[in-house]
């Protein structure tokens, strides 16, 4: 069945008789017909929903008055139980002393007294901080098209408050900068931006956030008088949520989003950007995704696990101890937590529900946006759009409609159904929306295939409709100097729970720093837990610092580039022969060095990639002999007591001939080798050689004995069992042990040269400078102004190195001396006269060269008749390429030879009108003029 909406003419008349609504009232659309504005009531078919929606504001005051009966009677009941008696406030007044004439004369005197100073509201900007009268033309005033739309806006919001008068006025065209009335979707100025970090929404979202500064809203239960546009809240870096709003939802509708400014209500949290109860979403630790190891099938012959021989009541009784450290722990944070929400709770809200603020609905569909949901402008966080902090919509818009909401907002927005096509639940203002209505998809179902009624719908669509005028705002723009300093003054605060965040403009610290975040053990931030500090621009690639404060951890994270290839180093101090960690590229070295642990004792190394296949070495140091006052490992070195170094696996050498491990036992002289175990063995080979001197006290050459290799062999063979090849192999490790021990050797001076450069780098903290930046690259500059002074003072010994054409003849004549008229007039003779002759010269000189390429022609021709009939063909080719040139060359000498006669009665007298006006020769000559 078609329900079709009876529609009637809203004037001012018929609403100032007040006509008796129908209950329950009906939705609205205003729309612009082409010979006056109209309005229409809503469709009947809306019934009890429609109804709902628009008394939800009455429903709101009697809910709330409900509210208060009930707590009001739960403090009597309380009373009533304690013994106590409570009084309304009726029988309070009736208890109070009655009040004289005389008291209320007195009182009414002294409250008459009393000047009450109502602080006004700071501005976001200033009539004085710019001038209006050097803004556009369009920002001073409005086009007939706006106007035409604020009448639109001005009848709508009519027939809102009388259809709707318990909900609040519509936030339809504040004031701009300049004290005129803009509708507030003609403030939004779609604009791509070109930078490419503001492509995507997050990065957009950041960018507005840290750009501006948050100024409150005058009053926090209403929508601000005044909305700026967005180039003068850029060029002042301040505004209002409101401003916020409109700037990121130009930039994100620029960038291809579909998104739209939001006018509601939020919490107070929100609107004041306090972030003291929300984490930092730096110290929040992402999900590490697990990757499950595939699971090995087990082998035959296997190694049965030894017999665990350990106490089973030790193990539950250890159990049961750090279960209850567990639960206290546990204990400990369910009270810390009681005892927030008791903190929080007795901060409640008196205005929750009822502060303004404004934010950007983002939609799905478009640049591949998969889910609705909401951007706070003031963090730039994203939340989805069933958050606590977002309690209610009363209107949103973009740069072509305005949609007022009418569903009930009494859970805030999570039962909110953002399908703007759909009538029931969004007012439209204007026709012409690019949102499909969902009214003409439900008539669809319900049978409507007549094809005149569809045609005569859409004439009278297209009779109302009224398209949005262009943005007066003028294309938004920002220099890339201003979009890398972001933040206002180059620096910005945010406070979150337990945290600090520190956010600077690169380059405005020597040091390279642009962030800080500081974390805290308690709620008052007073004990620091941890400082991580983020560097841009660092010679030394320095990229993030961690310092633990509670354990004295300091771990430095770099960028590829070090001169070191240093990748992180974690120490506790900077002194040598400490504990610390250092971790590297191994790309970027020649020895395939990733990982590097020291302690006083000790020092490991991890390879990879190397061509002799070593993967692993540890050093054991021991006491130093001496004791001097600064020992370091080249005036004094550690002695080294054991060196232990691992191999992979070499696929050219059979497993018993490829060692797995040595270890060289300097102090007991010994040597073990461990080799590799075959793939289906469970056992590997295995050599100790006891290393001896290789002469004794009388000088005497020791034999190899039996006694200094032992080993055990899987695969026994002939040839190991021998003593030359155990003698042999014994002198190979030798001088590998040498090798071994210069290589730790190495390795400890490479840590004294890390340190000592990471002392120099942290004290100069070099930053870095693109050959691109001319502002700050010295260089660069340097060199620009070297280059333009040269090319200048070129310039002056140009001009003055130009012909001066009376220098010859002015040189002839004695120095020092005054002109006189017959010497200016020979100096003017002989200077036309030298340069007749000149041209003269020049015209025979081309005429001789004429003749000359003529008589050459005319004997290269007379030659080819005298032997045109012995020619081959290749010289008949050579002939005919002379030919072609010779006469090209003759066609220039007698053009040149033309333009020559005509162009020197010119020159001749354009010298002689520059002699008669030089300054020498002037005075002398005007009087033969």
């Amino acid at each position: 069945m078609v329900f079709w909406a009876q529609t009637w003419t809203v004037t001012e008349d018929y609403i100032s008789q007040k006509p008796p609504l129908p209950e329950p009232a009906l939705c609205f659309e205003s729309c612009y017909h082409g010979d006056g504005l109209t309005d229409g009531t809503g469709c009947p078919q809306r019934g009890e929903e429609g109804a709902e929606d628009l008394s939800r504001g009455r429903a709101g005051m009697e809910v709330l008055k409900e509210k208060v009966e009930e707590e009001e009677e739960a403090e009597r009941e309380e009373a009533a139980e304690r013994g106590e008696k409570v009084m309304r406030p009726v029988e309070m007044r009736r208890e109070e002393p009655p009040m004289t004439q005389e008291m209320l004369r007195d009182l009414e005197k002294k409250l008459s007294e009393i000047e009450i100073v109502i602080p006004e509201q700071p501005s976001i900007i200033t009539r004085d901080t710019f001038d209006i009268s050097k803004l556009p033309l369009s920002y001073q005033s409005n086009t007939l098209k706006e106007e035409h739309l604020l009448q639109v806006a001005d009848n709508f919001a009519r027939q809102y408050s009388h259809l709707c008068p318990d909900r609040v006025p519509l936030f339809l065209h504040p004031l701009n900068e300049c004290e005129v009335p803009k509708f507030v979707s003609t403030t939004i100025r779609p604009t791509l931006m070109p930078y490419p970090e503001l492509y995507n929404w997050d990065s957009c979202a950041q960018f507005v956030s840290d750009f501006l500064s948050m100024v409150p809203l005058p009053d926090p239960l209403q929508p601000p008088s005044h909305l700026y546009s967005s180039t003068t809240v850029l060029k002042h870096q301040k505004g209002n949520c409101f401003d916020f709003s409109t700037l990121l939802c130009s930039l994100l509708i620029g960038a291809g989003y579909d998104a739209y400014c939001i006018n509601g209500y939020g919490s107070r949290d929100l609107c004041q950007m306090d972030l003291t109860r929300d984490v930092c979403p730096l110290t929040m630790k992402h999900k590490e995704v697990v990757q499950e190891e595939e699971k090995v099938p087990p082998k035959k012959y296997a190694i049965k696990p030894p017999r665990d021989l350990s106490s089973r009541f030790e193990q539950e009784q250890e159990m049961k101890k750090q279960q209850e450290i567990k639960a206290e722990e546990e204990k400990r944070r369910k009270e810390e937590e009681q005892r927030l929400l008791e903190v929080e709770k007795a901060k409640i809200d008196p205005l929750h529900g009822l502060r303004v603020h404004a934010w950007v609905l983002v939609l799905s569909g478009k640049r591949e946006v998969p889910e609705s949901f909401f951007i706070d402008p003031f963090t730039g966080r994203s939340y989805s759009t069933q958050h606590d902090h977002f309690l209610g919509i009363e209107s949103l818009w973009n740069h072509k409609n305005y949609w007022v909401n009418m569903q009930d907002c009494w859970n805030g927005c999570k039962d909110l159904v953002f399908d703007l096509g759909d009538p029931v639940r969004w007012e439209y203002l204007l026709l012409g929306t690019d949102k499909a209505h969902l009214s003409m998809a439900e008539d669809e179902e319900d049978g409507m295939n007549d094809d005149e009624d569809v045609e005569n719908l859409g004439k009278e669509d297209e009779d109302k409709s009224f398209d949005m005028p262009s943005s007066w705002v003028e294309k938004i723009e920002v220099s890339p100097e201003v979009f890398e300093t972001r933040c206002p003054n180059g620096k910005k605060v945010i406070q979150y729970k337990r945290a600090k965040l520190e956010k600077w403009a690169p380059y405005l610290n020597s040091n390279g720093l642009v962030c800080r975040l500081t974390t805290y053990e308690d709620l008052e931030c007073t004990k620091t837990l941890e400082i991580k500090e983020w560097y841009q621009n660092r010679e030394d690639m320095l990229e993030l610092k961690h310092i633990n404060k509670s354990t004295g951890l300091n771990i430095d994270y770099f960028k590829p580039g070090h001169p070191q290839a240093l990748r992180v180093h974690s120490y506790k101090s900077m002194q040598p022969e400490m504990d610390r960690v250092m971790e590297f590229y191994e790309t970027a070295r020649v020895d395939g060095l990733i990982k590097r642990e020291e302690t006083p004792k000790t020092m490991t190394e991890y390879y990879q990639g190397r061509t002799d296949f070593l993967s692993y070495r540890h050093v054991d140091f021991g006491e130093r002999v001496k004791k001097l006052a600064l020992n370091s490992a080249e005036s004094n070195p550690r002695p080294m007591v054991k060196i232990t170094e691992r191999f992979s696996r070499n696929p050219e050498k059979p497993a018993d001939e490829d060692v797995a491990e040595r270890v060289f036992l300097i102090l007991e002289e010994r040597i073990r080798l461990r080799y590799h175990c075959w793939d289906d063995r469970i056992t590997a080979s295995k050599r100790e050689f006891l290393r001896r001197t290789e002469v004794d006290s009388k000088g005497n050459k020791i034999i190899m004995t039996p006694d200094m290799c032992i080993s055990f062999e899987v695969e026994p063979m002939e040839h190991t069992k021998k003593l030359l090849y155990q003698y042999e192999a014994m002198m190979k490790l030798k001088n590998e042990e040498k090798l071994s021990r210069h290589q730790a050797w190495e390795s400890e001076l490479e840590v004294l040269e890390i340190l000592k450069l990471r002392e120099e780098e942290e004290e100069v903290h070099t930053l870095t400078i693109s050959i691109y930046d001319a502002k700050r690259n010295e260089k660069s500059k340097e060199y620009r102004e070297a280059m333009e002074r040269v090319m200048h003072e070129e310039h002056l010994r140009q001009v003055e190195a130009q012909l001066d054409y009376l220098a010859p003849f002015l040189a002839q004549l004695p120095p020092g001396e005054k002109l006189t008229r017959w010497q200016a007039m020979r100096v003017k003779d002989e200077c036309l006269s030298d340069f007749k002759q000149r041209l003269i010269d020049k015209a025979n000189l081309i005429q001789a060269r004429f003749e000359k390429e003529t008589q050459e022609l005319q004997k290269k021709q007379q030659w080819y008749q005298e032997n045109q009939v012995t020619l081959t063909a290749e010289v008949e080719d050579w002939y005919l390429s002379y030919c072609s040139q010779a006469m090209f060359r003759i066609r220039i000498l007698e053009q040149r030879l033309h333009r020559h006669k005509e162009l020197a009665p010119l020159k001749y007298l354009a010298l002689e009108e520059k002699l008669h006006k030089d300054p020498r020769l002037v005075e002398f000559l005007k009087v033969f003029v």
